[in-house]
């Protein structure tokens, strides 16, 4: 039997040429001035080192997640077909909500801003921000042969310690919910990073709104 493992190549997501970000309102390409030159697809790079150096055996982490998600791998060359086709619909599905997607290599990113998430500096979902995450549930359980990241990131403004304990609890709120709309627990990664990985500038109210965000990022489950 050949041996199944989670796609994750850090040397391809440091391409940052190689991603693409939609306008979720008009699904048309687009780069915002407030966020250029902050490096598009540097959340994913950030999580798949995570993902990476999180336990001592990644090896065993991997057989573990595949085992206890009882899903099996992408074969073959199907990987980029199947990102294609899921990002289609998560676009669909995302037009006019203000979450963007971002396509970098085989991963896919939704960038979910603070402000149509969370309340200023709160841990709960905004009620509104449920239907959103309904149709992202939809489209997660549907395509089910990849790992669900969370990653949770604020600004600047306030303490360390703070900011990195916000991101954490707004990460795990969106995972939770998830799981309460059939997503198996055992593909979700949830983490915190706090204050790393800005995408705009904190220097001002805009670009700490980009910031204050949640990110879900899907990894492809390939077979080697």
């Amino acid at each position: 039997m050949k041996k199944s493992t989670l796609a994750i190549s850090l040397a391809s997501v440091m391409i940052i040429s190689g991603c693409t970000t939609f306008d979720a309102y008009t699904g048309e390409q687009k780069t915002t001035n407030t966020v250029k030159g902050a490096g598009i697809g540097a959340g994913t790079t950030l999580v798949l080192s995570y993902l990476a150096n999180k336990d001592k055996s990644s090896d065993e982490r991997k057989k573990r997640m595949l085992r206890d998600t009882g899903i099996g791998a992408i074969v073959g060359g199907g990987v980029g077909y199947y990102m294609d086709t899921q990002e289609a619909k998560l676009r669909k599905q995302l037009r006019s909500t203000g979450v963007s997607v971002e396509r970098d290599g085989d991963n896919i990113n939704l960038i979910m801003p603070g402000n149509i998430t969370f309340p200023t500096n709160g841990r709960d979902l905004r009620s509104d921000f449920y239907e959103v995450l309904d149709s992202v549930a939809l489209v997660l359980e549907e395509f089910n042969q990849t790992i669900v990241a969370v990653a949770g990131y604020t600004d600047s403004h306030g303490a360390d310690s703070y900011n990195q304990t916000l991101s954490e609890d707004r990460a795990s709120s969106v995972a939770d919910y998830l799981i309460t709309k059939n997503i198996t627990p055992a593909r979700i990664e949830t983490v915190g990073f706090g204050e790393q990985s800005p995408i705009a500038d904190n220097n001002t109210e805009e670009g700490r709104s980009f910031n204050r965000r949640v990110e879900l990022t899907l990894i492809p489950i390939t077979q080697s």
